[in-house]
């Protein structure tokens, strides 16, 4: 649990081209599967400079201030009362989005295309580019000891260029084309050779 005196500054997005510190509210656990986790090292996404220049991307639209950040890891600082796979002092990476759990996508096991996700740093959520931030436990991993917060940030974006190449059903010998240079860019151009 947080003490009363302790802070939690978090880098907010205000409105385009507008962004600040500020000292938020400490997020608490909304239910007994949430996991507070004391975010250590965050990636600057592609998206997280679209909303600071254009302040939407497709149909999600700044209409307020939101925290940035999602490529995350930290150290579990709390957890629910029904929490079984991580405990207070595990290190772990966060998966950004948590889905609704109950259309068709969700309950066939494609998750990732549930419309209902709550995902983080995309308006109205607030991401993860503060001291704390509150996530379902079934959407954290430990990460091991000899992994550094920082690897455990790209973490989300190796996930995504390893899935691209699993669609892809890359083979060996093809040509692959990738177009744009960023973490997850960097990472296909890595995990090409994985296929």
């Amino acid at each position: 649990m947080a003490n009363a005196t302790e802070k939690n500054p978090a880098f907010v997005l205000r409105s385009v081209k507008n962004v600040a510190f500020e000292d938020r509210p400490i997020p608490q656990l909304r239910d007994a599967y949430d996991v507070r986790v004391h975010i250590r090292q965050t990636g600057i996404c592609g998206s997280d400079v679209h909303y600071w220049q254009r302040g939407r991307i497709g149909d999600f639209v700044l209409k307020s201030p939101i925290i940035l950040g999602h490529e995350s890891a930290g150290i579990v600082a709390e957890v629910g009362t029904a929490v079984k796979n991580v405990k207070v002092g595990d290190r772990v990476a966060i998966e950004p989005g948590v889905p609704c759990r109950r259309c068709d996508h969700c309950r066939s096991g494609a998750y990732n295309l549930c419309a209902d996700t709550v995902f983080a740093a995309t308006p109205p959520w607030d991401g993860t580019l503060a001291k704390y931030y509150i996530v379902a436990s079934d959407y954290v991993y430990p990460i091991p000891d000899h992994m550094t917060m920082e690897e455990g940030a790209l973490v989300e974006p190796t996930a995504v260029a390893v899935q691209i190449c699993k669609v892809a059903d890359l083979k060996a010998g093809q040509t692959v084309l990738v177009m744009g240079c960023g973490p997850i860019g960097r990472a296909r151009c890595r995990s090409n050779s994985a296929f």
